[in-house]
């Protein structure tokens, strides 16, 4: 799978996002600057985690209006993927790609700490090298990551089976502590209706070697690029 990085202003997760797929898929992806809209020969396309264009209105909403995304939205629509973690989960929100939206967090405070995430299904180009209901560690650094919808739209994404990840113990128990950040139902990651667009906040990225600490989040890239 032919990946590339979109790079916003004030993104600083692109080169780790970078390194954790060519790690598994042996390609080295395309970068993208957020004004160029040619994605052609591309079957990913990444939003990366960072601080686009500072936060200013609310956390990726000026990234959802740059030009690319007009292009992003088009290789959605056409089918193609598209993996937003952190600020580009947000990003995805704003730009109506997924539903919902990234709040600030409970307690008001930026969360830098790992976490654990419960997979809800793994038949997804995303999640098929992980097992159902298997729990993995992840980095969260955010500070507005506490996902809210109205309830009908959770309702929906439940019975659409659209919730991607949840916040749990190590053990895999989804109790409200877990979701640190106050996300409604524990909802950590959403897909959009085919399963194509995949948004979460924490980083996996950010686990794919030994040496950062462990391979929690390699099945993810694995998968992509299987």
């Amino acid at each position: 799978m032919k990946a590339g990085i979109v790079i916003f202003p004030g993104i600083n997760r692109e080169r780790d996002m970078a390194i954790a797929l060519e790690r598994s898929s042996g390609q080295v992806p395309r970068m993208l600057w957020h004004k160029d809209t040619d994605l052609s020969g591309l079957d990913l396309i990444v939003l990366p985690g960072g601080f686009s264009h500072g936060d200013y209105l609310r956390c990726g909403a000026m990234a959802a209006h740059s030009p690319v995304m007009g292009a992003v939205r088009a290789h959605a629509e056409r089918g193609g993927y598209v993996l937003g973690v952190c600020n580009g989960f947000q990003i995805l929100t704003e730009a109506g790609l997924l539903p919902g939206a990234l709040l600030r967090n409970a307690g008001l405070r930026f969360l830098s700490v790992d976490c654990h995430l419960r997979v809800e299904r793994t038949n997804t180009a995303f999640t098929a090298h992980y097992q159902h209901h298997q729990v993995f560690r992840a980095p969260m650094a955010h500070g507005d990551g506490n996902y809210v919808a109205d309830a009908a739209t959770l309702d929906r994404l439940e019975a659409e089976n659209l919730v991607a990840f949840r916040y749990s113990t190590p053990a895999g128990e989804v109790i409200p502590e877990a979701a640190r950040n106050g996300s409604a139902r524990n909802i950590a990651g959403i897909y959009s209706d085919n399963l194509r667009v995949l948004g979460l906040m924490p980083h996996p990225e950010d686990l794919v070697d030994p040496l950062l600490g462990g391979i929690d989040g390699k099945p993810l890239f694995d998968a992509l690029a299987a």
